[in-house]
């Protein structure tokens, strides 16, 4: 936060930046973070992400896991429609 209003500001540091650095040093790719629906109107390709997490307490290591499996199915649903979706080229990056 701040205490005067910058309309945008947020977009231009983490997003628009991070993109013109890029093409003016010829990068191939920019990384910008976890969650996806968002990023096609930033500008970018929404790619699956993955992390690991250790929880010791029994009951809510398993109550995360048991939701992860439902979530797992909604998330892997929604990175189908976005790359159908997504105005980029399929053959970059790859």
């Amino acid at each position: 936060g701040c205490i005067e209003d910058h309309p945008f500001l947020h977009f231009e540091v983490c997003y628009h930046q991070a993109i013109d650095f890029a093409i003016e040093h010829k990068l191939k790719v920019v990384e910008a973070g976890a969650q996806g629906e968002h990023k096609l109107a930033r500008g970018y390709r929404p790619v699956t992400m993955h992390s690991a997490h250790y929880i010791s307490h029994p009951g809510l290591r398993n109550a995360v896991a048991d939701y992860l499996r439902r979530e797992r199915r909604e998330v892997e649903r929604m990175g189908e429609y976005l790359e159908e979706h997504t105005p980029f080229r399929k053959d970059l990056g790859e």
